[in-house]
């Protein structure tokens, strides 16, 4: 077994419960961790015998393009896609963050995390 990351993709999209987030949109970064079996690849050197992050970074750009109110409802978008489309992975976690949500403070980012097991 191993591990593909796709660490720190940034998008700019429109999530959130206030109107002013789905007119306005902010940025988000977006990280998503894949297990697979990798042994075939590690021999073969054949990118069809693997997970590619370029497959990874356009599911996770196609999703954050629908607008959703809850960061939570995009991550299990992005899963479901991976798991759909990415029949080598057998359990992923990705993390969505909004950069400087508009909460009344000084804070970097909000995040959630979702795990799935195939």
């Amino acid at each position: 077994m191993g591990k593909v990351k796709v660490n720190n993709i940034r998008v700019y999209a429109y999530h959130g419960c206030l109107k002013e987030e789905s007119i306005i949109g902010s940025d988000y970064r977006v990280d998503v961790e894949v297990t697979a079996d990798l042994t075939k690849a590690s021999i073969s050197d054949d990118l069809t015998d693997t997970v590619d992050y370029v497959h990874i970074n356009y599911i996770v750009k196609e999703e954050m393009k629908i607008k959703s109110k809850l960061l939570e409802h995009v991550g299990k978008r992005i899963l479901d896609r991976i798991f759909k489309e990415i029949k080598i992975v057998s359990a992923a976690d990705v993390t969505v963050s909004k950069i400087n949500p508009p909460i009344g403070g000084d804070v970097e980012t909000v995040s959630i995390n979702l795990q799935l097991n195939r």
